[in-house]
């Protein structure tokens, strides 16, 4: 138990910390209530009615995001890769440069499609 204890000080710290800055905020914050603050924000633009299905997203949205989770899981597995380099040898080198080619293969073919240009 004794390990446990600096991670559960430090959620406990985190949670003290998320939480009076919340309160704090609350307290302190100005307390002007007028109809610009009491509507949805939409960068500016008026809101519109939502279609009963809630509306249909451009495709564009779900590819940069399927594209943000390749290059996040790339990081995720060169880190450690790279930590340990030293004591993996050749192997390890020729199988993250056969998983770096295969990432610059998708990446090539969605710059080819269009996927990176946004409208």
């Amino acid at each position: 138990m004794d390990l446990y204890v600096p991670i559960i000080v430090l959620g406990v710290l985190a949670a003290v910390f998320a939480v009076g800055s919340v309160a704090m905020a609350s307290l302190t914050g100005p307390k002007r209530w007028n109809r610009a603050r009491l509507d949805a924000y939409e960068c500016g633009i008026e809101p519109t009615p939502q279609p009963v299905g809630g509306g249909r997203f451009p495709i564009k949205y779900y590819l940069t995001a399927m594209l943000f989770i390749i290059f996040d899981i790339e990081i995720v597995f060169l880190y450690p890769w790279a930590v340990a380099f030293d004591l993996m040898g050749i192997f390890a080198l020729i199988e993250m440069v056969l998983f770096i080619v295969t990432l610059l293969v998708a990446y090539a073919y969605v710059w080819r499609r269009g996927g990176l240009e946004w409208d």
